[in-house]
């Protein structure tokens, strides 16, 4: 509906005015109507006439090129077009489908990204959160998605772990693992062995000399493909621990990754491309090959280490790589903390001076930190980080103390709506007590809302629903906000933005519930008519809540 009165307004200036301008409709007060332009205040300058002089001879011709779907048009203020949409015209926006904006396009989506050898943190969880919603948008808009996932498997943490681990275990001792039988066991001595390595890596010169030796052996291990050695074995065991912690996780939340990337692949990919362009894309510096991003007013950066090794700069680069050989996408989204904005322009800066279209091709979507309400801070270096772990177990304890149940929907819906409904972008306080409250902006709100319609259409005991025509006050109300649907989602996609999807629901749940406080249903005289929407309405709460990854319960 939108895009074709848009369409029909600048095809009737251009023809008035012999000027062509890009017309946007917004959504006004319902009072003033259905849709406003300020086209007129654009045009008043070229044409040398007054705002309200202009909007008057537009309103006059759009008159007559609207007529059955437009019922009103107006001028307001300073020259402000208003339009309310023909009951007949407003209906029919509630079936027109979305345009499949991306089709035909490749998407590659990463994100989460936890490292092996190190306890997935809150904000793992808030990205795994996020990236499902905005690739569940783009795959909506018609891309072809392709979620992928990308993780340390060898570095320096991974040096300080291994470090920890050999101490615990009295040396190259495999068959100290065997102590460690449940999947909780083992994540939880990796992650100390990672807060012991690292604090010796900071506080002790020989542990931190040790510490760098292992880090090559590891890497020398992928070299070598080296499955057999006691020390290899320690590696691959903990390793795998890691990545079945990983599968655990995103099993409970729902989500699924079509390619794991390791650095221990991309890591050569990266090595051969930086030094295949030392010379004009990088530059040796003190035995390590840097990229020199003050020409470009950024800053510079080592690429690959005294010590031959490639840096995480140099993995991303061969990830980029890998992820081009492995699509050839149209474009790729990349959610990460915004601790590594600066970090990522160098990189792109410098895969752009050799491969400009992956560059431009690659957005990079950041986010804050996470904190649980009265300030939490996350730090996995000092031991004291807010895990996922405990936003989930928080928001499973506050919906107990609430209901008196367990409820896994309920607990996922509060925890996903909670971050989903925050812009992208800045620090996240997450409130475990206000994420399932069943009153105010949040995920078990609407669940509970759906859940409430679905109960008014169990009730009309399966009588016929009725077409949608003639609308008296409050149904016109409730008809609008549902043609505002995919209104919110292009935006959503468009600026790949979750939290006006969140928006929208809370919105739309609100209008339902002033339509249901002063209109009977069910044993009315226009039941199938409400019934119609009803229906109409559970329905999009459940598909918005989808692509939002939330379940939308029948009953709670």
């Amino acid at each position: 509906m939108k895009p074709a009165l848009e369409q029909t307004i600048a095809a009737a200036i251009k023809e008035l005015f012999g000027s062509e301008i890009q017309v946007e409709l917004t959504r006004p007060d319902e009072q003033f109507g259905d849709y406003a332009t300020n086209v007129a205040l654009q045009l008043a300058g070229k044409l040398n006439k007054k705002p309200p002089e202009v909007a008057a001879i537009l309103m006059e011709e759009l008159r007559v090129k609207l007529v059955g779907v437009v019922s009103d048009i107006s001028v307001a203020g300073p020259g402000f077009l208003n339009f309310k949409l023909s009951d007949q015209a407003l209906v029919r926006a509630l079936t027109v489908a979305s345009p499949q904006s991306l089709a035909g396009q490749t998407v590659v989506a990463e994100y989460s990204d936890p490292n092996p050898f190190k306890v997935l943190h809150a904000g793992h969880l808030y990205t795994s959160v996020v990236g499902d919603a905005i690739a569940n948008l783009l795959e909506h808009a018609g891309a072809q998605v392709h979620r992928v996932n990308f993780g340390g498997d060898v570095g320096l943490h991974v040096g300080k772990t291994m470090w920890a681990m050999l101490k615990d275990l009295g040396g190259e001792n495999p068959e100290g693992l065997q102590k460690y039988t449940s999947l909780d066991q083992q994540v939880a001595w990796l992650s100390d062995c990672y807060v012991t390595g690292n604090n010796a890596y900071d506080d002790d010169a020989t542990a931190r000399a040790e510490i760098v030796e292992l880090n090559k052996r590891v890497y020398q291990l992928h070299e070598q493909n080296d499955h057999d050695s006691p020390f290899a074995h320690i590696y691959w065991t903990s390793r795998q621990w890691s990545y079945d912690y990983f599968n655990a996780f995103y099993e409970y939340l729902g989500s699924k990754f079509e390619k794991y990337y390791p650095e221990s692949q991309t890591a050569p990919i990266g090595l051969a491309t930086v030094k295949e362009h030392v010379g004009t894309v990088y530059q040796e510096s003190d035995g390590a090959i840097v990229f020199d991003g003050e020409k470009y007013g950024l800053h510079t950066r080592v690429f690959i280490n005294s010590h031959g090794l490639p840096t995480y700069e140099a993995k991303d680069v061969g990830l980029i790589m890998a992820k081009e050989r492995d699509y050839h996408f149209d474009r790729s989204v990349i959610i990460t903390g915004n601790d590594i904005i600066e970090y990522m322009k160098v990189v792109l800066k410098s895969i752009e001076q050799f491969e400009p279209k992956l560059a431009q091709a690659t957005t990079h979507l950041t986010h804050g930190i996470v904190k649980l309400a009265g300030g939490v801070k996350m730090s996995s270096r000092l031991g004291n980080i807010l895990r996922a772990v405990d936003v989930l177990d928080a928001a499973a304890a506050a919906n107990k103390a609430t209901t008196g149940k367990e409820d896994k929907q309920v607990t996922l819906g509060a925890v996903k709506y909670a971050f989903l409904k925050q812009r992208l972008g800045g620090d996240i306080i997450y409130d475990p007590k206000e994420s399932v409250s069943l009153e105010g902006n949040s995920g078990p709100y609407l669940q509970y809302a759906h859940a409430r319609a679905r109960s008014i259409l169990r009730k009309a005991d399966g009588q016929a629903t009725g077409h949608v025509s003639d609308l008296q006050a409050g149904e016109r109300s409730l008809v609008r906000k549902l043609s505002e649907y995919g209104e919110a989602i292009d935006k959503a996609t468009a600026e790949l933005m979750p939290h006006h999807i969140c928006t929208y629901l809370y919105e739309l749940a609100q209008t339902f519930n002033r339509f249901y406080e002063h209109n009977r249903v069910i044993g009315d005289a226009r039941q199938a008519t409400r019934l119609a929407l009803v229906a109409q309405y559970a329905n999009t709460l459940k598909n918005g809540l989808q692509l939002l990854g939330i379940a939308a319960p029948d009953s709670m």
